[in-house]
């Protein structure tokens, strides 16, 4: 039973909800640009103001750790962080990857996706991580992982044995739209990454107590960051 923040940045959409009791009571979400570092604290003062909350009465602050988009998931977990310590409240974190998992599952017990065969299907969330390659996870329509997080490059032959299977693979999340015509027999669903895909993970890890050291704690980045030259000439 407990009132938590969730904070979910590792795309171009920045989402922040409040979660009491694994329900989200109030959620405020972006996709226009990379503005992470003003919307967030813009849009949890706006939640507490509107609900008529202190930032003290949270019990917790859940944030997406990845994998992601290097600078908006060091955006969220700064934020998370620096909230966490100076409240002194638990910092909850949920690979993003599941967040978005359950997002899916959540709009599919909605009515919201049209996927026949759903209980025996098989999810593959996909995060972008720029030209044919995503970040991936395979899961069971229960949300229960098959494998690890990987960063993999996309083509005509990956996932050949799970497409093949005769069940349906269902692929979604940011990175999936650019790989519907490479992965024939793949069912692609419009499922984007939200913070209210952390409400009801980050309860049970707060039950079972699941918190981070928040001195120590780094987003999950996967692969390293890359630093590139720029081509413009400035002078």
């Amino acid at each position: 039973m407990a009132l938590i923040l969730c904070i979910e940045t590792g795309t171009d959409i920045c989402s922040v909800g409040i979660a009491r009791d694994g329900e989200l009571i109030s959620l405020r979400e972006s996709d226009e640009g990379r503005d992470h570092a003003r919307q967030v604290a813009l849009f949890v003062d706006e939640m507490l103001h509107e609900m008529g909350l202190q930032p003290e009465d949270l019990d917790a602050v859940a944030v997406g750790k990845g994998p992601g988009s290097y600078t908006g998931l060091r955006i969220g977990v700064s934020f998370a962080k620096g909230l966490c310590y100076g409240i002194c409240k638990p910092l909850i974190a949920i690979g993003s990857l599941d967040a978005l998992v359950e997002v899916a599952r959540e709009d599919y017990e909605a009515g919201i996706l049209p996927v026949e065969g759903w209980e025996s299907a098989l999810l593959c969330p996909m995060v972008d991580a720029r030209r044919m390659e995503v970040y991936t996870q395979l899961f069971t329509s229960e949300g229960v992982a098959q494998g690890e997080v990987e960063a993999k490059i996309i083509d005509a032959e990956s996932f050949a044995e799970e497409r093949a299977s005769g069940g349906k693979f269902v692929i979604f999340g940011n990175g999936a739209k650019k790989c519907e015509e490479v992965l024939s027999g793949a069912q692609w669903i419009r499922v984007v990454p939200s913070a209210r895909g952390l409400a009801r993970p980050a309860e049970e890890a707060y039950e079972k107590g699941l918190f981070e050291d928040i001195a120590y704690f780094e987003p999950f980045y996967l692969k390293d960051f890359v630093v590139t030259t720029s081509k413009k000439k400035l002078f």
